[in-house]
């Protein structure tokens, strides 16, 4: 019996398997070999795949490992630690004594904060607003021109306006961070490490905290501006305009409070002190007596008759006198124009300089001139001529030169350029730069001598007392004493009855002063003129210089020659 089986395979003595027995499609049988070649190729890209796909997970746990391992590590590490900015405290902002006027509150350590910061505080904040000025969230503008040692990022503050913004880089420090571990939903855990920030400088302003508390006092319900300075190194003592701002409100962020301010018809940012220009009306008079005198174009002595009026033209030119009281002035010299504010002198005065020297001489006291307070400040208009004919395309008059003269027509000033016109006359003719910080030494000041003579100081220096003694039109100031009392003193009767008969007797310690009162046309739909009043004390050795103005107060010796005389008690009750 043969070994065949139809399911089975044949083998020989070989030890070979025969081929497999296939059914063919008829029935029968039949026999067909397959290639041992195609299974061994399809072996063998089998195990090309294999070895490929191995190879490719041991170079990616290489890579991951190895070669981004301290990458990963950090993605990692992030996950688990945070870090937190702390802003730098600013530096403190200080008056003259050494009270603070703005400072920062403690920073609020939270550990679930995304950045540490904290608040600037300000003291007396509307009476100081135009001084400090405010901060505000840096836009792209600070941030491309920040220029400071420690630079501003996203979201930082900056000054804005005033000495927040003048002394921005010495004011802010150095920001800290911390280094916080979190959990896995985020949340602080711990403090890991810390770097401390570094606080910004502390800064001492030449302000005087209660004068300007004052001065904003008296100007309450007024548009107006008041500035004190120390004739001998320009320190600004006082730098008021009103109405002013609440800076809280900017450093709070409080888009609807600053958005009020913004269109605030009564304009609380602008800067009266700095930035208002007014005619300077009668206080010009000081720059024309001393540009007189130096042009050789009269003489001290030299006398004019006041008749009331003149005549230019069409149109008459009048003292201040004739219009009010219909009288006139007689003889008048250069003193006595000062004392008296006598117009008629000033404008034959102006007539004979004429517009441009006029101008040389206003210039070298610092009119239509910034003045380099740091601050935004106007220059101011001096007119001539040339400038009439280039702005406004029209000749010049004579009236124009007299209206020029007493400080009218087309010429400004701001508040602060009267106030340093002024301390020339109180400190031997020097015209200083404004000095915001506290000044420990003359040789700190930044001063330009004006070329004018002894005899010419002196000359307008007494006009200007004569102005504030009886007879002048300072009135407010005369016998102006400190911790003085107006005492009535009635005569009796021998029998012990009152005859009635009065007199004044003043108490207190007489300080004799420098002035100088302006009524300058505003033009205002009140009609009332501006209120000016300027002026230094003690005349003998002075210690203070200011310059009063109240928009559409009316005149000056009645309007602001009170307010002045108010700081000035202030000033002098503490030292006496």
């Amino acid at each position: 019996m043969s070994d065949f089986s139809p399911f089975g395979a044949l083998t020989c003595g070989m030890n070979r398997y025969l081929p497999f027995i296939e059914r063919g499609t008829t029935g029968s049988v039949s026999f067909r070999e397959k290639s041992q070649k195609t299974s061994r190729f399809t072996f063998l890209w089998y195990g090309v795949g294999v070895s490929i796909a191995f190879f490719s997970i041991v170079v990616r746990l290489f890579n991951l490992s190895v070669v981004n391992g301290s990458y990963y590590n950090v993605l990692a590490e992030d996950n688990r630690i945070r870090e937190v900015v702390i802003e730098a405290p600013r530096g403190t902002l200080y008056d003259r004594l050494g009270y603070i006027l703005a400072e920062n509150t403690i920073p609020d350590f939270d550990l679930q904060a995304d950045r540490i910061t904290s608040s600037r505080i300000y003291a007396n904040a509307e009476a100081v607003s135009h001084v400090l000025g405010y901060r505000q969230i840096a836009d792209t503008s600070d941030l491309e021109k920040d220029s400071c040692a420690y630079k501003l990022k996203q979201g930082d503050k900056t000054g804005k306006k005033g000495i927040e913004y003048l002394y921005e880089c010495e004011l802010r420090g150095a920001k800290g961070k911390k280094l916080i571990e979190v959990d896995a939903m985020g949340r602080a855990v711990k403090t890991l490490d810390m770097v401390p920030p570094v606080k910004g400088s502390d800064i001492h302003l030449a302000l005087d905290t209660e004068l300007q508390i004052l001065a904003h006092d008296l100007l309450r319900n007024k548009h107006g501006a008041i500035v004190a300075t120390r004739p001998q190194t320009g320190e600004v003592l006082v730098l008021e305009s009103s109405p002013g701002f609440d800076p809280q409100v900017f450093e709070n962020g409080d888009t609807k409070a600053m958005q009020a301010l913004l269109l605030n018809e009564e304009k609380p940012l602008f800067n009266r002190a700095l930035e208002g220009n007014y005619p300077p009306a009668s206080t010009f008079k000081m720059i024309l007596a001393t540009a007189g005198l130096e042009e050789g174009v009269i003489t001290p002595e030299e006398t004019i008759m006041d008749n009331g009026f003149l005549e230019a033209g069409p149109r008459k030119f009048h003292n201040w006198y004739f219009l009010e009281y219909g009288r006139t002035e007689g003889e008048v010299d250069m003193v006595k124009s000062l004392q008296r504010s006598n117009d008629i002198y000033y404008y034959l005065l102006g007539g004979k300089l004429g517009p441009e020297r006029i101008k040389r001489w206003a210039e070298l006291f610092g009119f239509q001139n910034k003045s380099g307070i740091g601050l935004n400040e106007n220059a101011g208009i001096i007119p001539t001529s040339f400038w009439k004919e280039q702005v406004l395309k029209e000749r010049w008059y004579l009236g124009d030169t007299y209206n020029l003269s007493i400080g009218q027509g087309y010429v400004t000033a701001t508040p602060l350029q009267v106030t340093y016109a002024t301390a020339a006359f109180a400190n031997n003719g020097y015209l200083c730069t404004p000095q915001l910080l506290k000044s420990n030494s003359l040789e700190a000041r930044n001063c330009t001598k004006i070329p004018m003579s002894e005899a010419t100081y002196n000359v307008v220096r007494q006009g200007m007392k004569a102005a504030c003694e009886p007879g002048g039109t300072g009135h407010p100031l005369f016998n102006f004493r400190v911790g003085s009392s107006e005492q009535v003193i009635t005569k009796p009767q021998e029998n012990g009855e009152a005859t009635g008969e009065a007199s004044l007797v003043f108490t207190g310690t007489p300080i004799s002063i420098g002035c100088k009162t302006g009524t300058a046309e505003s033009h205002a739909e009140s009609g009332r003129p501006h209120a000016w009043f300027t002026a230094f004390a003690p005349f003998e050795s002075p210690e203070i210089a200011l310059t009063v103005l109240v928009e559409e107060g009316g005149q000056g010796s009645d309007v602001a020659a009170p307010i002045a005389k108010k700081l000035l008690e202030l000033y002098f009750s503490r030292t006496q």
